[in-house]
């Protein structure tokens, strides 16, 4: 079963903190979002393996865009 992790809030992505394949765990930081001047860090959902990441470093998102699935 795959989990899509979907932004929480608009802004630019500053960081990608995990590569496609890699293992990750519950509540680890994936990435980070500069929305307001404001640094928010992006933790993961579920426990599994990184199937895809949607976004790349400097993309603007709006809320619920999608940004990465774990599988």
């Amino acid at each position: 079963m795959s989990v899509e992790l979907l932004a929480p809030v608009p802004g630019k992505i500053l960081k990608i903190l995990v590569n496609e394949g890699e293992e990750i765990g519950a509540d680890e930081e994936v990435l980070r979002i500069e929305s307001m001047k404001m640094e928010n860090p992006v933790y993961s959902p579920a426990a599994g393996k990184v199937a895809k990441i949607a976004v790349k470093v400097n993309d603007e998102v709006e809320v619920d865009d999608l940004l990465l699935v774990i599988e």
